[in-house]
């Protein structure tokens, strides 16, 4: 069901401040940058191995993103997992009782689906599942 960590999702208030860190001082590779403007969020990738750190700057307080960051300051936002069927991972989880907050996967521009599993099902930590294209 789960084939590896895709990415882990830290929550900055600026990725040039965040990025001296993880690029300059710890020196890991910037792949790209990017806009999300559905989720309110700047990003920047930066490749460990076969996963990511992707750094959450939120670009608007009132987004979810943006709240996360004023209720609990800046760091680790989620863990997000690969899945090969994100709704048979998803059918699997509600029938053991996990909390989705996600109903149906969502879709990025690029084809990427996704859902999120709530943290009370996962012991605190907010868990993505992430079905490539």
């Amino acid at each position: 069901m789960v084939n590896r960590i895709n990415h882990v999702a830290v929550v900055v208030e600026d990725l040039d401040t965040a990025l001296r860190f993880w690029r300059d001082a710890l020196g890991l590779s910037l792949h790209k940058t990017e806009e999300n403007p559905g989720e309110n969020v700047n990003i920047a990738f930066l490749p460990v191995g076969e996963s990511e750190i992707e750094l959450l700057q939120p670009t608007d307080s009132d987004s979810g993103i943006g709240k996360y960051l004023a209720k609990k300051g800046q760091g680790l936002h989620h863990v997000c997992v690969e899945v090969d069927d994100i709704e048979a991972a998803m059918q699997r989880l509600v029938e053991h009782g996990i909390e989705l907050i996600n109903d149906t996967p969502r879709v990025r521009d690029e084809g990427t689906r996704y859902a999120f599993v709530h943290p009370k099902s996962a012991g605190g930590v907010l868990v993505e599942l992430y079905q490539l294209p």
